[in-house]
């Protein structure tokens, strides 16, 4: 054994030249430095409803549909399922959802808003339409859909 590896070359200590590396450059820098930057803006401009981020968006996935299951939600935030059903969890407790059985199958927990729960996503949508208004100030309608649809082809193409 000890003879096989003496007939190995020896690893260059250096490694190979690659070229350099600007952050700027890399599209992910800016989509978590704007993802981080809006949660920081969020956080700030929902305080004075007491709502966190987790939760606005938990409602706003509920502006869509009435009845939502859990596993939609998680999906819908790209986040994990466990985690979706403790945000969910917390705001039952606080009196902004509801959960019920599937009419269409048991097994599955659909989430739907409390009259409060319906009074906090319409303040919470209107925070959240101030802050895209200053986001995207001097971008025109065009280019924002352009944005979109880029931003949702490179999710796709993440997909497992």
């Amino acid at each position: 054994m000890i003879r096989e590896l003496r007939n190995v070359p020896a690893m260059s200590k250096t490694p190979p030249a690659e070229p350099p590396f600007q952050r700027a450059e890399w599209p992910f820098y800016w989509i978590a430095r704007v993802t981080g930057r809006y949660f920081q803006r969020m956080e700030t401009a929902l305080e004075p409803i007491g709502l966190d981020v987790p939760s606005y968006r938990v409602l706003m996935t509920l502006y869509e549909d009435r009845h939502v299951s859990v596993s939609a939600i998680a999906d819908a935030c790209v986040i994990k399922l466990s985690t979706a059903t403790r945000i969910v969890q917390r705001m039952t407790a606080e009196g902004l959802v509801v959960v019920r059985p599937s009419p269409r199958d048991g097994r599955v927990t659909e989430v739907s808003l409390t009259t409060k729960g319906e009074g906090l996503r319409h303040q919470a949508k209107a925070i959240a339409e101030a802050v895209l208004a200053q986001a995207f100030d001097g971008v025109s309608e065009t280019e924002r859909h352009k944005l979109n649809r880029l931003l949702a082809g490179v999710f796709e193409r993440l997909r497992d």
